[in-house]
């Protein structure tokens, strides 16, 4: 009978391409993880790993049973949290991807409520973009994200938290900078600085920005807001940013933030999970604490 420590190992060698890091991602030997690859083979009666000098692939055959194989540790941690969610739905561990663009902001609003409110839970916080978060959900290794909502986002469970602003940011030697607020038309002819891509804010706040006829300015791509708030300081540029990556930093000699009139641009915050998931107790629980926390906030 096939093991589900199998299938982890088939999985370990996919992602890492190394029987080396596999086996240490794995917690055993790289001897037992290849020895018991080989036997999974000849109980299959398939080859499943091609095995070169500097690196291991997975061979047609593999590739498409990894898939399965990843169907099947997905159900075993979906049993595994529906058992212990009968046993208290407000325990064990959550994961919960974030992107750098609200984590960091986010976070001190929010986790003394969650780990007061829900004190049984282990936390566990992963920073990646989008892409990426979107994909470790989809294959179990989250159990929820946090993010903006995108239209591309539908296949998955949805629970809207909050709407938050963005806003202006403009050195205070900008003509806009000695505006109380501008609305997205006064953005034509400028060029906006922007993220790197890979960003989903960088699309978000580039759409705003060409419907105000603004344009990019490709001179620089930012790799986080740290980086676009000191281009703005420095008098490079003009930029959109979240509101609440601004609070706390109005008094500052070098930067306005400024509010934007309706149509304000904005970005709904989600809560988004697999559909079917097994600890809605727990979920709801998150979700209500979350839109408690960040009442008054913004």
């Amino acid at each position: 009978m096939i093991k589900i420590r199998d299938l982890e190992y088939l999985d370990a060698i996919d992602i890492h391409r190394h029987f080396g890091r596999a086996a240490e991602a794995c917690f055993v030997s790289q001897p037992t993880l290849s020895g018991q690859i080989m036997k999974l083979e000849e109980q299959l009666g398939l080859v499943l790993v091609e095995r070169q000098t500097r690196k291991v692939m997975l061979t047609p055959a593999g590739e498409r049973l990894v898939a399965e194989a990843r169907n099947v540790l997905r159900a075993a941690q979906s049993f595994e949290a529906s058992a212990k969610a009968l046993l208290d739905p407000f325990s064990g561990d959550l994961h919960i991807g974030l992107i750098p663009t609200l984590a960091p902001y986010l976070l001190p609003h929010i986790m003394k409520d969650l780990n007061e409110k829900l004190p049984k839970i282990n936390f566990y916080l992963h920073e990646d973009k989008t892409k990426n978060l979107l994909k470790s959900l989809d294959d179990g290794k989250l159990d929820l994200l946090i993010l903006p909502w995108l239209d591309e986002m539908d296949k998955f469970d949805r629970y809207d938290l909050f709407e938050e602003p963005l806003v202006l940011a403009t050195s205070n030697e900008h003509p806009l900078s000695v505006k109380k607020t501008v609305n997205l038309d006064q953005l034509t002819h400028y060029e906006i600085l922007t993220l790197e891509d890979g960003h989903c804010l960088r699309d978000q706040a580039l759409g705003f920005c060409f419907t105000a006829g603004a344009k990019e300015d490709h001179r620089f791509q930012a790799t986080s807001l740290e980086t676009l708030r000191y281009m703005v300081s420095s008098n490079m540029g003009i930029t959109l940013l979240p509101q609440l990556a601004t609070l706390n930093q109005t008094a500052t000699n070098t930067i306005s933030y400024i509010p934007f009139t309706d149509p304000k641009p904005n970005r709904q915050i989600s809560l988004m999970l697999r559909s079917g998931y097994s600890r809605m107790e727990c979920i709801r629980a998150v979700v209500g604490c979350v839109k408690g926390s960040m009442k008054g906030v913004i």
